[in-house]
């Protein structure tokens, strides 16, 4: 059975390469099996295609007509395969990587509807503290929080985290309540022990922005064990507004100074390795995230050249 889809794409790489070994090269066939592959065309329709030389390969009217119709033809095959490629259902095992707080309160809890929606799908997610280095294949995706050096991954937005200052009511009750940020000073600030972290708490005042610094007696590395101390009645915390939402409207926790947060927010995003060849399991995981998690008024946003 004669397999002409093959055919044409030798013909088409020996024409674009200009040579048979170069054709060859690209297509990891020897310039005798390229030039065998041509003869049988030539023979087969009855015309010449292509006039050869020692030194150059120059196309024949009917070379030329083959050539373009051979393309056309290869190019809707192409079309057609992806068409149907995509019609299927996604499958596979999809790999993401998520911090620990941000994974537990808001990744984990959508899961099971996107395993609902895309049963052939195996999400493997790594909740951990641990960053997974994408273009290294650790991770299909992983979420990442702040701002993004440059890099070849693509970074779709899922929202911003902003802060809010909290403490939980029997806290308040036997230290008193803040009214004002100076008045923090006499209060058990809970603090961040990571290097980034900024020891200070930014304030706004009266249109003015400036930074206290502010001390406890226990600093933790993440924001799960900031929240258990706030929610014990240990002291006041500042935290990213995801960690405290839930408890605040439970009223496990009390938002403090409202009035002086400065709206310093930092953005979220889902990391992963773009470009045509993206499998469809990470494509439709980054769709169901931004459509689950961006507010309606943001759209869908790409950022190349962007990792953590």
């Amino acid at each position: 059975m004669i397999d002409r889809a093959s055919e044409m794409e030798a013909f088409d790489a020996v024409v674009r390469a200009g040579s048979l070994s170069g054709a060859g090269r690209a297509l990891g066939l020897t310039p005798s099996a390229l030039s065998r592959i041509i003869s049988r065309i030539e023979v087969r329709l009855g015309v010449r295609l292509l006039i050869r030389t020692t030194r150059t390969l120059t196309l024949t009217p009917e070379g030329n007509a083959y050539h373009q119709a051979a393309r056309r033809i290869l190019a809707d095959l192409a079309e057609s395969e992806d068409a149907i490629a995509w019609q299927a259902a996604p499958r596979g095992r999809l790999r993401v990587s998520v911090g620990p707080a941000y994974g537990r309160l808001t990744i984990v809890p959508l899961l099971a509807g996107f395993v609902a929606r895309y049963p052939e799908i195996l999400v493997d997610i790594s909740v951990t503290d641990a960053l997974a280095d994408v273009l290294a294949g650790q991770a299909d995706v992983a979420i990442r929080f702040g701002p993004l050096a440059d890099s070849p991954l693509t970074a779709r937005r899922l929202g911003s985290n902003g802060r809010t200052i909290v403490a939980s009511p029997a806290y308040l009750a036997r230290a008193g309540t803040p009214v004002v940020p100076e008045d923090l000073f006499g209060h058990n600030c809970l603090n961040f022990n990571f290097r980034r972290a900024d020891p200070g708490w930014p304030f706004r005042s009266e249109g003015r922005d400036y930074v206290l610094d502010v001390g406890g007696n226990i600093e933790a590395n993440n924001g799960e064990t900031i929240s258990q101390l706030a929610l014990q009645g240990v002291g006041i915390t500042r935290l990213g507004s995801f960690h405290v939402e839930a408890d605040i409207a439970a009223g496990k926790l009390v938002a403090l100074l409202e009035d002086h947060n400065p709206g310093d927010t930092e953005e979220i995003h889902a990391l992963f390795v773009g470009g045509t060849r993206t499998p469809r399991r990470v494509r439709v995981f980054i769709d169901f995230l931004i459509e689950q998690l961006s507010p309606p008024s943001d759209g869908p946003s790409a950022m190349g050249h962007r990792t953590a």
